[in-house]
């Protein structure tokens, strides 16, 4: 395997390539709504995304009893312990760079872990939501840093601007799910395919795809920030091919190394 695609593929087990996807969502629709996003805010935000995604691999990678059945949980399992440490530290590092950001943000940011922290306290209730609160709390904390303290009046455009966003995050865990859905059943562990089953996954995400679409034609009738949503729908049908062509992506699991990639498309807008 080439020397880069195992960098990426451990910047990928890490969360890493999750927490720069991020970044650049974030930048995006800072640009949106005309505002500047502070290094201190920019820093939160990574430390954030990474702090949650890592421990919840490491709740789940606790959770399987034997070696795990995917490359993620089974790193997770092996450095359960190193990891735990650096949490630790990052979660320090996060408290002290919160101080500097603007007392808006902060408050919304305070609101948004809480109820981060329920759903980790919850999950084993509300396993059917899984996916669909992720998706949301993603797009919640990409939007924070913009929306908390943007002067630009929101309208029907910004609102599915976001709706059209939060689709995106949403096929990217179905999509995730439903390849990992073989995996998921050896470890025991649940998701929305689990539960739902293959053929409801798969027209759930087709429904979700042609519902991106439909929104980027309601924006070309409103002429407002056109060339936004058509990124997005954009990203949208790239999701969409990986899953088309699931046979190909399978392998070596390239499905989620360009699936995570695809929320690094927005950086094109910005330069």
């Amino acid at each position: 395997m080439p020397r880069a695609i195992q960098l990426y593929r451990l910047l990928n087990v890490l969360s890493l390539d999750v927490v720069a996807g991020a970044l650049v969502c974030a930048l995006f629709f800072a640009r949106v709504f005309s505002v500047s996003i502070t290094p201190y805010g920019l820093l939160a935000l990574g430390l954030t995304v990474w702090i949650i995604y890592t421990a919840d691999h490491l709740r789940d990678a606790r959770r399987i009893r034997q070696p795990a059945s995917t490359a993620r949980h089974r790193f997770h399992q092996q450095h359960f312990n190193t990891l735990k440490v650096v949490i630790a530290g990052m979660v320090i590092l996060d408290g002290v760079t919160v101080t500097f950001i603007p007392i808006r943000v902060l408050g919304w940011g305070a609101a948004l872990i809480l109820a981060v922290s329920v759903y980790l306290v919850t999950h084993r209730f509300l396993k059917f939501l899984k996916e669909l609160f992720i998706a949301v709390m993603y797009t919640c904390g990409i939007l924070l840093p913009s929306l908390s303290v943007t002067h630009v009046e929101l309208n029907a455009t910004h609102y599915i601007l976001i709706l059209q966003f939060a689709i995106l995050a949403l096929v990217n865990l179905f999509m995730f799910s439903w390849f990992d859905r073989k995996l998921d059943q050896q470890d025991k562990q649940h998701s929305f395919v689990t539960l739902v089953g293959d053929r409801a996954t798969r027209i759930s995400i087709w429904l979700l795809i042609t519902l991106e679409v439909s929104l980027t034609l309601i924006h070309s009738f409103s002429g407002g920030l056109i060339k936004v949503s058509l990124l997005l729908s954009f990203m949208g049908l790239m999701l969409l091919l990986i899953f088309i062509f699931r046979e190909l992506f399978a392998k070596n699991d390239y499905y989620r190394l360009l699936g995570d990639a695809v929320f690094m498309i927005p950086i094109f807008y910005l330069i």
